[in-house]
């Protein structure tokens, strides 16, 4: 079985064979998209795997790779016709794995499951992408495998400082029911996180490049004591974030730290003070060496999706059952707006 995060800075693998750990890589996004056979090639290195779960994006509900069509890739990466900004450059690299003779799988995001209720979906698209579900489904299945506790009983918020964006998903009782993705939560290292109106309507055309800017490491560039007003900024937006999902997670009693910034300990003892009264917070440590959290999460959903030792878990978060677009619960802009600015028939 393997899962694969592909983000803004590495494509992860990570692979599993009965249970043990078979893959585990970490390369240059750029490297990855400039020769995507290479890559497909290197899927192969521990035997041709049982199932892929590939970088989804914004997410699909569960299919084959092979049957999505070029209108449910735009909606998995959000990108509009010449768009090359953002994740719309990992469309070319899904393709061609969809194209391989690999039993490729797309998964959902946090917009597609039916345990997040409908009105938290209101007006948003991004509660947290694909990559931050695997994430979650892997901090889970570590707190069950440390406390002895069912997936049933574990509440939990997971906050996920990556490269580029910060993010945040709510877990009560083993369920998905909240998100903050890094396009509307708090401050990124890279990216600004939620845009004020005001600041949209300033900027005339919001694009991809837009969104994967102005974050801390912007900040910190500014003036010379912009690194502690960027770092004080960066800190802040993740405790908010955590507060904020508290509303909708009110019996969750860790915070998982994962990503990029979780490497950091003195990122990480900032946390621990300033959540001392929400809860034990902890880095989300995974079993593998290289691959990053999604990587090894997708690996997990990989090996329950088929069947395997974590087929409970695929089920309490109710994989299988998710549904949908990201468009579904728009109302501040049409559903025939949305789809004109990805290049997608409205009539259709």
């Amino acid at each position: 079985m393997v899962g694969i995060d592909a983000g803004t800075v590495s494509v992860d693998v990570c692979g599993l064979g009965d249970g043990h750990l078979s893959l585990d890589y970490s390369g240059p996004t750029a490297e990855a998209l400039a020769d995507p056979d290479a890559f497909i090639d290197g899927l192969r290195a521990a035997g041709k795997p049982d199932l892929v779960v590939a970088p989804s994006g914004y997410g699909l509900p569960v299919r084959p790779a092979g049957e999505a069509t070029d209108e449910e890739l735009r909606l998995a990466f959000l990108a509009g016709p010449g768009e090359r900004a953002g994740i719309g450059g990992l469309r070319r690299l899904v393709q061609r794995l969809a194209a391989s003779e690999l039993p490729v799988v797309f998964t959902p995001g946090v917009m597609h499951l039916d345990t997040v209720p409908a009105h938290r979906k209101i007006n948003r698209v991004d509660l947290g992408t694909a990559d931050k579900v695997c994430a979650t489904a892997l901090a889970i299945e570590e707190h069950r495998q440390r406390t002895g506790r069912r997936v049933e009983d574990i509440s939990l918020i997971l906050l996920e400082l990556g490269g580029a964006f910060t993010a945040a998903i709510a877990v009560d009782r083993g369920q998905i029911v909240d998100g903050l993705g890094g396009t509307s939560g708090p401050i990124g290292w890279r990216a600004s996180g939620a845009l004020d109106g005001e600041v949209a309507f300033l900027a005339g055309t919001v694009d991809k490049g837009l969104l994967f800017g102005g974050g801390a490491e912007s900040v910190a560039r500014s003036s010379p004591s912009g690194r502690a007003l960027a770092i004080a900024a960066y800190v802040e937006g993740a405790v908010k974030a955590v507060a904020q999902l508290r509303v909708s997670a009110p019996s969750a009693d860790e915070v998982f730290v994962s990503g990029r910034g979780a490497e950091d300990r003195g990122l990480l003892e900032r946390l621990h003070v300033a959540l001392a009264g929400v809860g034990t917070v902890r880095r989300l440590e995974g079993f593998a060496l290289v691959a990053k959290h999604g990587a090894q999460g997708a690996a997990l959903l990989a090996d329950g999706l088929a069947g395997g030792r974590h087929e409970a878990l695929v089920r309490r978060l109710r994989i299988r059952e998710a549904q949908g677009t990201v468009l579904d619960h728009l109302h501040v802009i049409t559903l025939a707006a949305a789809r004109r600015r990805l290049g997608l028939d409205a009539g259709n």
